[in-house]
């Protein structure tokens, strides 16, 4: 007999079912602040009911709530008393609980979610454990607060870009041969000068501007330098009031895209050091066009590659499965991609297989192939299958501690 412990998380307070394998009758229901008095206290009744029913195994589980399940569960997890009864802490995708729940009631109560989670334990289709180093969790603080970084700087970007069309609007949308974001472009579009005087500038001065601000990284400074002030001169002109409000809001943008590069390449610096100790790491980095930051991104969210049965609950762990429309002999071509999964694990699978295809000949081959092959969104649902197909090399090469090899080579 299994005993199966459901418990619902909130920032303050705990609600605990407890449940056996044989039958739905509650053997315990509680309600604790979410503490460690809280939780010392349902390891104590676990205990007792241990102690008088002697349990083959118990389950605690609770749903991944943002930050607030994090304590409990590894609380659960690493308790030396819980641990000698065979104890598995795991944590629930709230989506699964609420589909089991809606089939039996419409009302929503704290009691009610703590009891079915304990029931939906005992249908079995619980499968992921949390991860259980702290290398793990130390390197997951820093690579999703990475991932919450570059967002904000693509949307610091994207305003800079929308502001920059208001000042000179060819310059914003036409081919430079560079980014605007290098840091000698960002100088010259937030300088203190006006676009009427930019574009008076001798040709010759502009490009010895850019030749020495980049420090001689521009191949041909001459044809940057032309190629600026023709998209000046044929850009809309703005009167001084409208135009003083878009170079304040210009340099402000600015400085918020060199403050966010900054805090990303301190945190790739930690994302390193922490990579270190984790061995997987080195066979991530074997894929060619993985680095560190990516190669960290995916193992802590992974953890530990023994959570996941095979490469289609690893998968659908990261939301890279489609839906199967299936009727008869009828077979629907659109199959939608899944709306659930580890957000921040997709985010740098895309990344990583978007990188791997420029490196790899078998990736980039396949990537061509369902390029070819899609219609609506081509590059981005070839990505997010190249993504499915990177799933199932590295479960592959972390379930066997192997190094990469290119299928050419092998």
């Amino acid at each position: 007999m299994k005993l199966f412990v459901g418990i619902d998380v909130s920032s303050k307070e705990l609600e605990v079912a407890m449940l056996t394998s044989e039958s739905t009758k509650q053997l315990f229901r509680a309600h604790v602040p979410n503490d460690l008095n809280g939780a010392s206290e349902i390891k104590q009744k676990i205990l007792e009911l241990n102690e008088a029913y002697q349990f083959e195994q118990t389950v605690i589980a609770m749903e991944s709530t943002s930050v607030y399940s994090f304590h409990p569960a590894f609380f659960f997890k690493n308790d030396a008393e819980l641990s000698a009864l065979n104890v598995e802490a795991v944590l629930l995708n709230p989506r699964d609980t609420k589909r089991y729940k809606d089939i039996f009631e419409a009302s929503k109560s704290d009691s009610i979610d703590a009891f079915y989670i304990a029931d939906f334990l005992r249908t079995g289709h619980y499968t992921t454990g949390i991860v259980r180093q702290e290398e793990y969790l130390a390197l997951q603080r820093l690579t999703r607060s990475r991932f919450e970084v570059v967002q904000s700087l693509t949307r610091s970007k994207q305003h800079f870009i929308e502001n920059l069309y208001y000042k000179v609007n060819k310059l914003a949308v036409e081919p430079l041969g560079t980014s605007l974001f290098g840091s000698t472009m960002m100088e010259l579009l937030t300088a203190d000068i006006s676009t009427e005087d930019l574009a008076a500038l001798p040709l010759e001065g502009l490009a010895n501007f850019l030749d020495q601000k980049s420090h001689g990284r521009f191949s041909d400074p001459q044809k940057l330098a032309e190629t600026i002030q023709k998209a000046i001169r044929g850009s809309y002109r703005l009167n001084q009031v409208v135009s003083e409000s878009v170079d304040t809001v210009l340099a402000i943008y600015a400085n918020e895209i060199k403050m966010y590069q900054k805090i990303i390449a301190q945190l790739r610096k930690s994302i390193e050091k922490i990579l270190e100790m984790i061995p997987e790491g080195q066979i991530l980095q074997s894929i060619p066009g993985i680095g560190p930051v990516y190669s960290a991104g995916i193992l802590a969210e992974i953890g530990q590659i023994e959570r996941f049965d095979n490469e289609a609950k690893l998968a659908k762990y990261a939301g890279l499965a489609w839906k199967r429309n299936q009727s008869g002999n009828f077979e629907g071509q659109k199959t939608p991609m899944l709306h659930t999964g580890d957000t921040y694990l997709r985010y740098y699978l895309i990344e990583a297989a978007n990188s791997i295809i420029h490196y790899d000949p078998v990736f980039k081959k396949y990537f061509d192939k369902k390029m070819s092959e899609i219609k609506n969104a081509p590059r981005k649902r070839a990505l997010s299958l190249t993504a499915r197909k990177l799933i199932r090399v590295i479960y592959y090469l972390l379930s066997r501690h192997q190094i990469y090899q290119s299928e050419e080579v092998v």
